[in-house]
């Protein structure tokens, strides 16, 4: 799990393809965990805040 400072140095388009990286991967667990096939719903969370992190990172580089 990357922390916020993993992502500030990040140029936009590193982060676009993080944030579709990230996307795929949620997607994937959701539709793992619609089937039962997940091993851990924690996963689920990760993803999200993970995704909220880059999310984050790009509303402040555009901002500064």
């Amino acid at each position: 799990m990357a922390k916020k400072n993993d992502y500030t140095g990040q140029s936009a388009t590193e982060l676009e393809a993080t944030e579709a990286r990230l996307r795929k991967e949620l997607f994937d667990l959701r539709f793992q965990h619609a089937t039962r096939s997940l091993a851990s719903s924690a996963e689920l969370g990760n993803a999200k805040r993970e995704l909220a992190r880059v999310l984050t990172a790009k509303t402040a580089a555009k901002a500064g």
